[in-house]
């Protein structure tokens, strides 16, 4: 049976979205995430109300509209093409995507009290970083997180795991104020790199609770599918051999401070300590050619 945390690709009742989670329809009270999905021509209008959003491309370009201010996106062919350029909408604001030849879309959202600047920043200036080591290695775009992107409360990030390795591995928790964690709802939306013979990708998705707060999800993913992470260890993330996998996070919460702070399980932690001997898988960066991809220290707290 599957878990309620799992959302199914094209699970939205309403063109063009592909995938709509809203507060309330994950039942929780921070993050929201809309994928669209447009045809040559097509445009998608919204009101942001209560939220700040990002307008992130998936797969093809497109023109972000608020107010009387226009950006381009050139957005990318596909996730495993590098990092995207971006635009950010403010809460209390009104927008439009559109594009000229179609494509992909992901719009991520947060409650926001304090309406911010309409912004945009280029996919040059997007951090790639490479963490882990061994078939522990994943590359991040750190597009909107904390440290890289001044907003209220998103916080936003894109991992390219390489076929066969694990992601959100140590398994981590952010479920609870205290010296080492913050308190944040997070999304996780997962794509697929197809393999021979255009075969299909997969991987698999699991999250756990502790005995206060149980939790139990373990999900095969393709192409378009959501699991939501109420609270709980979450990880690992394994991409199948021969599919490289890509996820984006969403992540937000009700503290005063925007960070992003985590507990490892105890039980799996003195894994990184073994990533110090080990290279970071080969395959990484992928598609970073014009971008300043570094590999900080391993073992810092980080998906």
């Amino acid at each position: 049976m599957r878990s309620k945390h799992y959302l199914p690709a094209r699970s939205a009742v309403s063109d063009p979205c592909l995938v709509a989670v809203t507060p309330e329809s994950a039942g929780w009270d921070h993050t929201s995430l809309h994928v669209i999905e447009l045809g040559a021509g097509g445009a998608y209008r919204a009101d942001t109300d209560h939220d700040e959003v990002v307008v992130v491309p998936l797969a093809g370009s497109c023109t972000v509209t608020c107010g009387s201010d226009t950006f381009e996106l050139s957005g990318r062919a596909s996730v495993f093409d590098g990092p995207t350029d971006f635009a950010y909408v403010g809460c209390g604001s009104s927008y439009t995507v559109s594009s000229t030849a179609g494509g992909r879309f992901a719009l991520g959202g947060a409650r926001a009290h304090r309406q911010l600047p309409f912004r945009y920043v280029a996919a040059a200036d997007v951090a790639v970083e490479l963490r882990g080591a061994g078939n522990c290695s994943r590359q991040v775009h750190n597009f909107a997180t904390a440290d890289t992107f001044e907003a209220e409360s998103i916080i936003a990030c894109e991992v390219i795991t390489p076929g066969g390795n694990w992601s959100s591995y140590p398994p981590h928790k952010h479920d609870e104020f205290t010296e080492t964690e913050t308190a944040l709802e997070e999304i996780y939306y997962f794509e697929f790199a197809r393999g021979a013979g255009d075969s299909p990708g997969f991987g698999y998705h699991r999250v756990y609770g502790t005995r206060e707060r149980p939790i139990d999800v373990l999900e095969e993913v393709r192409d378009g599918d959501v699991v939501l992470v109420p609270h709980g260890y979450h990880g690992p993330s394994i991409a199948a051999p021969g599919h490289h996998m890509y996820y984006l996070n969403i992540m937000a919460g009700p503290g005063p401070e925007r960070a992003w702070r985590i507990s490892h399980d105890a039980a799996h932690a003195w894994l990184r300590d073994t990533w110090a001997d080990m290279v970071v898988d080969p395959r990484l960066p992928m598609h970073t050619t014009d971008y300043s991809a570094t590999a900080p220290d391993r073992l810092e707290e980080e998906p």
